[in-house]
């Protein structure tokens, strides 16, 4: 795994990545590449295979064939090869869910401290130091107490520490579980559809905080994403998949500019417009695309014989 632009430095390649349930092939054929400090988000219609990709990377799928090549500091880490408890520690990928899963009878300050378990039990000797109180494991503790009062406070949740998670507002519930992701130290976080049922302004106050996240983190993010207005205005680079291909791999601009890409949400007869920001179908113009793209997509162009 080499570098492929200047600056980028590559931090996971998925090559050739495969997953059939029987007859059906749910990912055929996939590859690309996602960059450390940046976005990456996976987008495509209900169905196209997005959380199947997730499945594979986070060890609940085993691929039926393919790479799956994580650079955890500068060691090329397969995470095919790897079994899926193992993967969160040993490869550094995290990952949230469509479906909210946190621990909804502990504290907001516990289901981040659980989520440190593994440093915690390797401290402990799986339970010895920590029965009779060693100094390693008081160590650890204070580590993990700062590494979840330090991501509390990011994600404006420091007020609700001592609350149940089971009782706090949706969207409270989702930044919750990203912060629970972000205190295994990741590498690479994967978020599944993180702003479904948001509002627009929690929606907005989300984009801000991936936003920090991979700028004073120097985390990389995998995004799948329904909502236009999170994918188009954080992402560095956008892959579409449909029914299981990749269809489109390039910018924001690039992707909501691709008739296929249209054609795929939409079907074939809206093929003359693209995606605005917001996801919705406008022309060219309207959508600031220039080029030879915009002028076949004007209904002007080519002129009338008539």
């Amino acid at each position: 795994m080499t570098d492929t632009a200047e600056g980028r430095v590559p931090l996971l390649a998925v090559e050739q990545l495969t997953m059939r349930f029987g007859g059906l092939s749910a990912i055929d054929d996939l590859s690309f590449i996602a960059y450390r400090d940046e976005i990456t988000a996976i987008i495509g219609p209900n169905g196209a295979g997005k959380t199947t990709v997730f499945n594979c990377l986070t060890g609940f799928y085993k691929p039926s064939a393919g790479r799956l090549a994580m650079n955890v500091n500068g060691e090329i880490q397969l995470l095919e090869r790897i079994e899926g408890f193992r993967i969160a520690r040993q490869a550094r990928v995290a990952r949230t869910f469509q479906n909210i899963r946190l621990f909804a009878g502990m504290t907001v300050l516990e289901n981040l401290i659980v989520a440190q378990h593994n440093p915690l039990m390797a401290a402990s000797g799986f339970s010895i130091a920590g029965l009779l109180g060693l100094p390693r494991y008081r160590a650890a503790e204070r580590a993990a107490l700062e590494r979840a009062r330090y991501w509390l406070d990011k994600l404006g949740l420091t007020e609700r520490a001592d609350r149940l998670a089971g009782v706090l507002p949706y969207g409270a519930q989702r930044r919750l579980e990203i912060a629970r992701a972000l205190c295994t130290g990741p590498a690479l976080l994967c978020l599944d559809e993180p702003a479904a049922g948001l509002n627009q302004r929690e929606s907005a106050e989300l984009n801000s905080l991936l936003l920090a996240i991979r700028a004073e983190e120097g985390i990389g993010i995998l995004l799948i994403e329904h909502d236009m207005s999170v994918v188009m205005e954080i992402s560095d680079h956008v892959i579409v998949l449909d029914y299981g291909r990749k269809i489109a791999d390039g910018t924001s601009a690039e992707v909501r500019a691709d008739p296929n890409v249209i054609k795929a949400y939409l079907g074939e007869d809206e093929v003359e417009g693209v995606l605005d920001n917001e996801g919705s179908i406008v022309t060219p113009a309207e959508a600031g695309v220039q080029g030879p793209l915009a002028r076949a997509c004007d209904p002007g162009f080519p002129p009338s014989r008539e």
